[in-house]
């Protein structure tokens, strides 16, 4: 078929002049304009990038969206767990607060009954206590009132003794026949009573000297051994004839004329030898007595006059004369000065107890009872 040659795109140029050589034609470069199809393409694959960009990233926030929706589920079920937990728990404890609120309240209840009936207790043990105490006042009969009226008697003798004569053997005696006396009485509220009489006789028995009886057997001893001790010689001459001074020739020259002599006509030695054992044998008598009354001072008193009587009217180079002295320093140191003892614990607490139960009358005008007719004698009596 042949090609249809369009006029319209047959290149322009000089024809060819149709003497010419024939020469190769070259095509003129063709010039395009811009199509308006490439820029809408162009467009639309931006658009199509944006839309896509912006699909992706609606995308993205989705599935972030959907994640956090995930975990906010989760988390909202762990907590929804927990509070019905927690719901569960507190419904516990407020049952349990309601059940010790009532425990408690059961317990107030019991406490107060048990305290009704501690005050219940304590009111009858009161009562019991009123009505022993009258039971043992109506038990204590006049035999009892008697003996201890004999025993407050012994005890305030006892004591007296002691305080006016040192006389703590018979204050002992006296104690333990008060002690004897309490025994028989029918009541154990004076038991202790007992325990203080034998307290106040033991100081009594430990107040007293251990070596009393052999001291008292020394002194007669010294006694009778005064008669023999030699004293010093008085009447004998002091010088002799020839040592004499004037005076004394003067005094023996007038002796002859002027003498002097004693009514019983006893010489001077003799006389002051017997006056001289009489005071010595005194002072030992007086040691005796002040030993026996268990006086320490009186004692030691009498051994230093006797020993001074000794140690200026006897001869104190005889060895009679010095074992008489050195007797007396030991009879001297065998009686140490010991504290005193305080007596009246026992009165007292005696005194405490019969007012305590009521044994004494109390007025001078009540009647007369058996207790109180013995104790009349007792309190006046003097030891």
């Amino acid at each position: 078929m042949p090609e249809s040659i369009n006029p319209d795109s047959t290149p322009a140029g000089p024809k060819p002049d149709d003497q010419s050589p024939t020469r190769p034609v070259r095509p003129a470069p063709v010039k395009h304009e811009p199509s308006p199809r490439g820029g809408t393409l162009a467009l639309a694959l931006l658009l199509a990038l944006i839309a896509l960009g912006a699909s992706g990233y609606v995308g993205w926030r989705q599935w972030e969206q959907a994640q956090v929706s995930t975990v906010d589920s989760s988390n909202l079920a762990s907590l929804q767990q927990r509070v019905g937990a927690l719901e569960t728990t507190l419904s516990g404890v407020s049952g349990e607060r309601t059940s010790l609120n009532q425990r408690l309240s059961d317990a107030d209840q019991v406490n107060r009954s048990l305290r009704e009936e501690l005050l219940g207790q304590a009111d009858r043990t009161r009562n019991l206590e009123d009505a022993v105490a009258k039971l043992a006042e109506k038990s204590l009969s006049g035999q009892d009132g008697m003996l201890l009226d004999e025993t407050e008697s012994l005890l305030r003798m006892a004591s007296e003794r002691y305080t006016l004569f040192h006389d703590a053997q018979g204050a002992a005696a006296a104690y333990t026949l008060a002690d004897q006396t309490l025994a028989g009485v029918n009541d154990g509220t004076f038991s202790s009573l007992r325990q203080s009489i034998a307290a106040e006789r033991d100081a009594l028995a430990k107040s007293q000297p251990a070596s009393q009886a052999s001291s008292l057997q020394e002194l007669t001893e010294l006694r009778s051994d005064l008669a023999t001790l030699p004293l010093k010689a008085l009447d004998s001459p002091s010088t002799t004839a020839q040592t004499q001074t004037v005076w004394e020739r003067i005094k023996q020259a007038l002796a002859s004329v002027v003498s002097v002599q004693r009514s019983n006509g006893a010489p001077l030695a003799v006389a002051d030898a017997r006056f001289a054992r009489e005071l010595a044998s005194l002072d030992l008598a007086q040691a005796q007595s002040a030993l026996l009354a268990y006086d320490a001072n009186a004692y030691a008193a009498a051994l230093q006059r006797v020993d001074v009587a000794l140690s200026t009217q006897f001869d104190s180079n005889n060895p009679d004369v010095q074992q008489a002295r050195v007797t007396l320093k030991q009879l001297g140191a065998a009686l140490p000065p010991s504290p005193p003892v305080h007596l009246g614990a026992a009165l007292s607490e005696l005194r405490n107890l019969r007012t305590v139960h009521a044994l004494k009358p109390e007025s001078t005008g009540a009647a007369p009872t058996p207790s109180s007719s013995s104790a009349a004698p007792a309190n006046g009596a003097k030891p």
